[in-house]
């Protein structure tokens, strides 16, 4: 079995202890303080945009993406040693929250605005999403907007696939021949073949809305979003301050 290196345990282990420390406070007050809250929602603190990294939604995110960082992020972080190893996670974890957020402020600011233009103030608009439903006489159309940006208004993001994925693609650059394999699909790929391909399915995910495994509310843009920044810092490494044969 493969050691465990020294950074990634101190990964794993303050992600169980917030888990725990999440199902053991009740009333989602965990949740509530370090979940990534959109911006706009008063639940939002700035310490989101870091400690979402470390909360998981359940006992099975929890445990695929910690799998995945022992796998992937204890030969990573053994070619690179542990201070370049947490400069790419944390920026692939920044990466994708970047991305998604993205997405949701594009998704979010046209109905928001079909409001604004419908002469409610952006007060009367967060009192109506906090309240949860809107005011008397609004028509189908504006209903429909107030339900579209609502519900990207109480979005929230957790757990640290972002931080892996871009783990996972400096693993990739470092090894394109190893093969790699789904679980839903044990097929060895090669890694760089492998990893361009899950790419492109997450980013047809999340375009069509979709999910191949029938969840809801999947973040498929902060999968995207971390690979892309952990392959740039990569490739910006590899062509200028890593060029001996290191990882050749």
């Amino acid at each position: 079995m493969m050691r465990i290196s020294d950074t990634v345990k101190h990964l794993i282990i303050i992600n169980v202890i917030l888990f725990v420390g999440t199902m053991a406070v009740g009333e989602g007050l965990f949740s509530n303080w370090f979940a990534m809250h959109f911006p706009k929602n008063e639940a939002f603190q700035p310490w989101q945009i870091v400690t979402h990294m470390f909360m998981h939604g359940g006992v099975m995110h929890l445990a695929l993406n910690m799998f995945a960082l022992w796998m992937f992020g204890t030969p990573v972080e053994q070619v690179l040693g542990s201070k370049r190893f947490l400069f790419i996670y944390f920026s692939a974890g920044l990466g994708a929250l970047a991305l998604q957020l993205g997405e949701y402020y594009f998704r979010f600011m046209p109905a928001f605005n079909e409001l604004i233009a419908a002469g409610f103030s952006e007060t009367e608009i967060l009192n109506m999403y906090a309240s949860g439903k809107g005011v008397a006489g609004m028509t189908t159309e504006l209903v429909g907007a107030l339900q579209e940006s609502y519900n990207f208004y109480t979005a929230s993001m957790v757990g640290a696939s972002g931080c892996i994925m871009g783990i996972l693609a400096a693993f990739g650059m470092m090894n394109p021949n190893a093969e790699l394999m789904l679980i839903f699909l044990p097929i060895p790929v090669k890694a760089k073949y492998f990893i361009p391909a899950v790419l492109a399915l997450e980013t047809f995910l999340g375009l069509s809305g979709q999910s191949i495994f029938g969840g809801a509310n999947i973040a498929h843009f902060a999968h995207v979003g971390g690979a892309i920044t952990g392959a740039f810092i990569m490739w910006y490494w590899k062509k200028t301050q890593f060029k001996s044969n290191r990882w050749n």
